[in-house]
């Protein structure tokens, strides 16, 4: 028997910290959790690159960023990247992405007190820092507004069964 359905699955997960001790302690103040994402083109296009042997450039611990932006354009597959004004990617978190098991990949980024102080309406893991980047994936959604001062956690979680 020949079964051709996969399963997707996406989760964010945003982490609000007020300061830095709030951080250490372990205590947000808030933790948004949502679903879903568009995957763009340019991302599964660099997928099949790597599954058949091409060059590319790897959504590794040293290229993996997550990107936020204050874009509110609706998602589409045909975009490359963040759409908005302000918008900021940040590296992966030490031992970030998690792979190999489970069938999935984790990535996770800390935005510190001084960076990405906007409105947070959008996401994406990219493989670079700016928007010439490969972007895996787009969300729009609403995470509020990040002040200076305040850390937020993001992680993303791929999963494919």
């Amino acid at each position: 028997m020949l079964f051709e359905k996969a399963k997707v699955k996406t989760i964010w997960r945003i982490e609000k910290y007020a300061s830095r001790s709030e951080l250490e302690k372990g205590e947000p103040f808030e933790i948004l959790e949502f679903e879903g994402n568009v995957f763009l083109n340019e991302g599964i296009n660099l997928i099949w690159t790597a599954v058949c042997g091409g060059s590319y450039t790897p959504f590794n611990a040293a290229n993996a960023h997550i990107g936020v932006g204050d874009g509110t354009t609706a998602e589409s597959p045909d975009q490359t990247g963040l759409q908005g004004v302000n918008k900021h990617y940040k590296g992966m978190d030490s031992g970030y992405p998690v792979y190999g098991s489970n069938q999935r990949a984790i990535f996770r980024a800390t935005f510190n007190e001084d960076e990405a102080n906007f409105a947070w309406n959008e996401i994406t893991v990219a493989n670079g820092n700016n928007d010439a980047a490969v972007n895996l994936n787009r969300k729009v959604q609403n995470m509020g507004t990040k002040s200076s001062g305040s850390i937020w956690v993001a992680t993303l979680t791929l999963s494919i069964s």
